[in-house]
């Protein structure tokens, strides 16, 4: 690793620079970029969608075992950018967070305490020396009883917001403008769930550059009707990618 501008600052993640930079936090942000991954969420007046690229990265992985959507509880799900084994120990964290809570008061987590949880563990990470900034960013997913669909983000630094649709990873930026087109487009009561799919699915096509297959991303969704997080099988995305292709 060039040090260059850097001039060891980087070699703790608590020594600032002379600008005020953390240059591990930094890379952790670069690892979520240079995953080559990208994954993009949208939340409709009536549900939440994730999508996500797949890649598999050699001929003898078992295709079933690769991916970056997980369920959390019941009824919240989340899509993970960058590191995947980051991934792992921060879904496993989430897990706990929602089951301890639900044990504790009765009623299923929030989605926004969830992920205000998860962000702050991922900001004492960047306090200390003997640990590292997480190299993921989080997208959470969830209807809530009285707010209805929520989705949030998080990422390495243990920043989080509530957002209408966001992206991350592989050319987030250009995801992110196509978004807020088509936020913007939308009607102000919102997308509904066909048009936040087709929005998912086409920004993904747009930046990735090619017609996509059901082989080529993986699908979780959760609607007010039925709430409960589920991820969509090859056979249901295709129809999914037909219906847009029939759209075109």
């Amino acid at each position: 690793m060039s040090r260059g501008s850097s001039a060891g600052f980087d070699r703790h993640i608590t020594i600032f620079s002379p600008e005020g930079r953390l240059y591990q936090v930094e890379y952790a942000f670069k690892a979520v970029k240079e995953s080559g991954v990208a994954t993009l969420g949208v939340r409709a007046k009536d549900g939440v969608v994730f999508v996500a690229q797949k890649k598999v990265a050699d001929k003898l992985i078992d295709p079933s075992s690769v991916g970056h959507l997980f369920q959390v509880a019941d009824k919240i799900g989340c899509a993970c950018t960058g590191m995947i084994a980051d991934a792992k120990a921060q879904v496993q964290r989430a897990r706990v967070e929602a089951a301890n809570f639900k044990y504790k008061n009765g009623y299923d987590i929030p989605v926004s305490y969830l992920a205000k949880r998860v962000a702050n563990v991922a900001q004492v990470y960047t306090q200390h020396a003997f640990m590292r900034a997480f190299g993921i960013v989080t997208m959470f997913g969830g209807i809530d009883p009285v707010a209805g669909p929520q989705l949030y983000r998080c990422d390495p630094a243990g920043h989080y917001l509530g957002y209408k649709a966001c992206a991350a990873g592989f050319k987030e930026q250009e995801a992110t403008n196509f978004l807020e087109k088509k936020i913007k487009a939308a009607a102000e009561e919102g997308l509904t769930m066909k048009e936040a799919i087709e929005t998912a699915l086409l920004g993904l096509q747009t930046i990735l550059g090619f017609d996509l297959k059901p082989t080529d991303l993986e699908m979780g969704i959760m609607t007010v009707d039925q709430p409960k997080w589920k991820q969509l099988t090859e056979q249901e995305i295709d129809q999914h990618l037909t219906a847009l292709s029939d759209r075109d």
